[in-house]
């Protein structure tokens, strides 16, 4: 979740490096995300669809969508001075969940990406996060001519747990994603106070 270092040529302080995944739905914008916010190139795994990935993967709605990731996407963003984080993106098909269990270990939490013309398809993210206890955060991408709904109603249309925060966002904005992601650090920050107060009381 955390590593840590110190740079004794610049007297730089400890930094903190903190593991965030970029979870959710076959073409709800995972990969456009990470590479908006990250401030280096970011590392892809994309493939071409084929015309066997056709028989299971389910393009309705995201017609123009002509690759997909079958590993990850990782990129980097630094928040503020002395601490960064590394995203990991992961493939939103259900033949590459086997990925997840690798991918989540360590991380602070997750940002749920969903799309409101296709929510259901963020189900299995939000269950996965919810039964290993990673704290994470949903976020809306707001497709271009897609029906606007509030962070409440779709709350209310996952069934998440209460305080689970609920963000509208633009995967391509680079501002728009960095408060997605500041949204998740502090309520992992949260999350993890109060476990730890829990487990000492």
């Amino acid at each position: 979740m955390v590593s840590e270092h110190s740079d004794a040529q610049d007297g730089e302080t400890t930094a903190l490096a903190l593991k965030i995944l970029v979870a959710g739905g076959f073409g709800v914008g995972k990969t456009t995300l990470v590479g908006a916010v990250s401030e280096i190139r970011p590392l892809r795994t994309e493939e071409l669809l084929s015309e066997a990935g056709q028989l299971v993967d389910d393009t309705g709605g995201v017609d123009q969508k002509v690759t997909t990731t079958v590993a990850m996407d990782f990129g980097r963003i630094t928040i503020r001075s002395g601490l960064s984080l590394y995203l990991f993106g992961t493939p939103g098909q259900d033949r590459f969940w086997f990925l997840w269990d690798e991918l989540s270990q360590g991380a602070l939490g997750a940002v749920v990406l969903a799309d409101t013309r296709r929510l259901e398809d963020c189900f299995p993210a939000v269950d996965y996060f919810e039964h290993r206890h990673i704290p994470f955060v949903v976020a809306v991408n707001c497709f271009t001519g897609a029906r606007t709904y509030g962070a409440h109603d779709v709350s209310r249309a996952l069934d998440l747990d209460q305080g689970t925060p609920v963000v509208l966002c633009d995967a391509r904005d680079r501002d728009s994603g960095k408060e997605v992601l500041i949204r998740l650090v502090e309520y992992a920050g949260r999350m993890h106070t109060a476990r730890l107060l829990d487990s000492v009381g």
